[in-house]
Formats: structure tokens, sequence, C-alpha cells
């Protein structure tokens, strides 16, 4: 997703300017009924938030979440070249089977005590034990997909060391990429030897632990400025008459065929987590979609058309109500939204930055206003601690939002 510092600059201008150039949606007027459906979720994450680092904050998360009638979590399982939950996939290929102390500290912003942590734990099946127990859905978010952090950074794995051909180039020869101020590169979805990782990754998870579904982001997809090393080019060579591929990155042409690759992989791993667990959804949550394919050659729409995908969380992150609403509205929301449930990823703020209550109620309404399937809010930490307003104020405005329990969308009967 596009989340930490490089949030900032794509989706916080709120406040006072919010209040006096929106529009005004009624949120009691809006309010589901009681045969209503709808997803009411979290991101749960391990960046700029500890909950995950301990067994009793967990816990007291999860029944805080259900006391205010939330009903599904997504928490993270794959970040920063490391798995949240105890892994043998990440142990071979990545050297560690879980995200080390070190790293995790460094991610929250303090040095973790010797009671926090994730040595000694299986933080995934806490989160399933305890979800279920509080009637919530537990749904584990692959959120770096194909990204990793560059071998500099201090919170990252050693993945992109140990198998440096795995990563794609961009047309210098160049491996980085930035996201906010923080380096990145990509591994290749075009290479088998990726593919059957990723593949591997997500199928022991689905295997291994009594989940709801799987959820993949924007970052399961690749710049469309990547795809210049020599194997994706000697790919492209061989079905094309030896031709090279366009210089010219955005060229039409060459973002479909390399979308197309990615829609066959997404093809492939739906297959095998359906083989592996037939009830386990397939969530994704990308940006909107002609921004999704130019930018990360995410043809989400394709996928929607093609059964590969059940749940569709849109990032929306937009202050402006009006704009905010434009995107929902879009055609291909409306006809993703016949076939599956379609909701939408609402920012409740990012550090420094908060988003009132205000805007976070306007854009439920809205989102029910245009009959889609609910909402989930990015991130756990900003919904009543990383704010400037009182906690008790924030819970209200949920309480608010959801006055009474409701069961999920879903389309698994």
């Amino acid at each position: 997703m596009l989340k930490r510092k490089s949030w900032l600059g794509l989706c916080i201008v709120i406040g006072l300017i919010f209040a006096l150039i929106s529009p005004t949606i009624s949120l009691s007027q809006s309010l589901p009924t009681k045969a209503a459906r709808e997803i009411r979720g979290v991101w749960i994450t391990n960046v700029d938030s500890d909950v995950l680092f301990t067994r009793d904050r967990l816990a007291t998360a999860i029944k805080d979440l259900r006391s205010l009638n939330f009903n599904t979590i997504y928490p993270v399982a794959w970040n920063w070249g490391y798995t949240t939950y105890p892994s043998k996939v990440a142990k071979k290929i990545v050297g560690s089977s879980f995200m080390p102390k070190k790293s995790a500290g460094i991610l929250i912003g303090r040095k973790l005590n010797k009671n926090e942590g994730l040595a000694g734990r299986d933080v995934m099946q806490e989160l399933v034990t305890q979800g279920h127990k509080n009637g919530l859905a537990v749904i584990p978010w692959f959120e770096f997909g194909f990204m990793l952090p560059a071998s500099t950074d201090p919170a990252g794995s050693d993945f992109a060391k140990l198998h440096p051909d795995w990563l794609t180039q961009k047309q210098d020869g160049g491996t980085i990429w930035k996201e906010g101020k923080d380096p990145r590169v990509w591994l290749n979805p075009f290479k088998p030897e990726v593919k059957k990782f990723i593949i591997d990754l997500v199928v022991e998870a689905v295997g291994k632990y009594d989940v709801d579904g799987i959820q993949f982001d924007d970052h399961f997809g690749l710049p469309s400025e990547f795809g210049y090393d020599s194997f994706t080019v000697n790919l492209y060579k061989s079905e094309h008459q030896g031709q090279v591929p366009p210089t010219d990155y955005k060229n039409e042409a060459w973002i479909n065929w390399r979308a197309d690759k990615i829609t066959l992989l997404m093809r492939d791993l739906f297959k095998a987590i359906k083989a592996t667990n037939p009830k386990a959804i397939v969530s994704i949550s990308p940006n909107p979609q002609t921004f999704a394919k130019s930018f990360f050659l995410q043809d989400w729409a394709k996928w929607e058309r093609q059964g590969l995908v059940e749940e569709l969380l849109i990032q929306v992150y937009r202050d402006k109500l009006t704009t905010f609403i434009g995107e929902l509205q879009k055609p291909e929301v409306k006809l993703a939204s016949r076939h599956i449930p379609v909701g939408i990823g609402i920012l409740t703020g990012v550090k420094p930055k908060p988003i009132p209550m205000q805007q976070i109620q306007s854009q439920i309404a809205a989102v029910r206003k245009e009959g889609l399937a609910g909402v989930s809010f990015f991130f756990y930490e900003t919904l009543w601690k990383l704010t400037n307003e009182p906690a008790a104020t924030r819970k209200d405005g949920f309480r608010q939002a959801f006055a009474r329990s409701v069961a999920r969308s879903s389309i698994i009967k």
C-alpha cells in the first residue's frame, strides 16, 4: 500500500478546510439495517504500532475492536523481507523464520524490551484464536508482495543480498525504487523461482492456520519502470520475434504484456490457495484501477472478471469528499460490486498526521450511500491512539458508525 512516510504527501489535507469545502452526508441516514452484511475491517501493522508484540496487548486490541462492532482484521503477515509468523518457507529462502526483535524495534521507533517481540510465539495463531473467539474474521495481509527493503535498510532482511538475481531492474540497470524516503527493490514476478516463493509462502499460511482468507495490496505487482532485467527482456524477445521492449516504460503494449503476466501469476496463486483451503477467500486492496495498472501493472479489473478475486477493498485515501465519492462511482467499481463484495479502504491517519473523526464518518456514510460492501481502516494505531482527538471521542465515533453488530459481506456462503 502507499504507506509509511510516503502516505503523508499523498493523502493529508484536513481539518477546517475539509469542513468548509466538503458536502455533508448524514451518518445516521445510512446506518445498516438488522439484515445488513457489511465489512468492518482494520489493517493491523507492525510499523508505528507495537500491538503485535505482546500477547496481552494483542488480546486487548481484539476485544476493543469486537466491542465496537468491527468484524474483520487484516494483520500484516509479510513485510520488510520477513514474516510475522514462524515460517519454514521464509527460513529456507530468507534465513530467518520471522521478523527479529531488532528489526521490529526499528519499525516501531523504540527498542523492544525482553517481554516483547515475536520469538517464542506464533502471532498468527494468537490472532486466529483470539479473533475467532471474538467473532472477527482473520485475513492475513501479505503487505510487501514482491517488494523488499533495499539491502541498506537496517530494519530489512538479507533477502536482497541472498538472491540478487531474483531482482528486476530499470532501464539504467538500477534496482532502487523510493517509497517516500525508503529505498526499495523489487522481486521479478516473471521468474519461476520468485513465483514459487510467493505461492509457497501464501499456501503455507493458508494451510497452517484456520484463516478466513488472505489479502494482497498494491505491492502485488511491479512499478512500471521495472522489467528491463535480462531475464524479462529475453522473455519478451522470445514472444516478439526478437524485438526488445519499448524504451518508454509507459508504452501501452509493454504495460499490457507485463500486466498480463502478473494476471497469469494471480491465476496460479488463486488455484493454489483454493486447492489448499477452498473456504479461504482471496482479497485484494489495490489502488484505483487506472493508477493500479499504469503504475503497478496491476490489472485488478481483469482479475475480477476472471474470477480470481473474492473481495475487493480499494484504497481511496482522499481528503476531499467529492473526490472520494468520485472514485466510488467509477464504472469498474460498480461492475465489480455486481459480482463480489467491494469495500473501500479509508485512511484514519498516519504518523504524525491524524485524520479527524468527522472526515472518517462522512466517508463511511458515502460508502454506504453508494451501496458498497463495507470499509476497512488504515491503520489500527490511528483509530483512537495516534490522533489529536481524545480516545473516548474516537471510540464514540466508531460506536456511532457501527451502532449494531452485523455479519461481514462475503462471497463464500
